[in-house]
């Protein structure tokens, strides 16, 4: 039975920012590894797909290459339905290699928490809208 549209898609996001918010501890506890470059995960173009599924949305905004004839190569290069892992290198290396940013990966995780508990937030007032409708069905009876 599905509760509402929006909830597959809130499990889904609320997995995605468990997963990064995982990765992002890992960056931070590796600020002392030499030659560690800083891990991100870029899951907003999973989410939108996401999204369209879970909404019906029928447009698409994306420019696709064309392909005359079958044996032209596809135009995705990557997927939109899996999150891309990138290296997150917009600082400068220290001497050791390590160009982990403290500054910057604790505010990613302030970020990225506040959007988790955002979603928890969202679940927890669907489920609440859903236990209202049956105890009050029930008072029917």
């Amino acid at each position: 039975m599905d509760i509402s549209k929006a909830h597959d898609f809130m499990v889904s996001a609320l997995n995605s920012r468990a997963t990064r918010q995982k990765m992002i501890a890992s960056n931070i506890s590796n600020i002392d590894t030499p030659f560690y470059r800083p891990r991100d995960i870029a899951f907003e173009k999973a989410l939108q797909t996401e999204a369209k599924k879970a909404f019906s949305e029928e447009s698409d905004d994306e420019l696709r290459l064309a392909q005359t004839e079958g044996s032209h190569i596809d135009g995705d290069l990557e997927s939109p339905e899996k999150s891309t892992i990138f290296f997150r290198d917009g600082h400068g290396a220290r001497n050791d290699g390590n160009s982990v940013d403290l500054d910057v990966e604790t505010t990613e995780m302030s970020k990225n928490s506040i959007m988790y508990k955002a979603l928890v937030s969202g679940l927890r007032k669907e489920s609440n809208i859903f236990r209202a409708v049956v105890s009050a069905s029930e008072k029917l009876n």
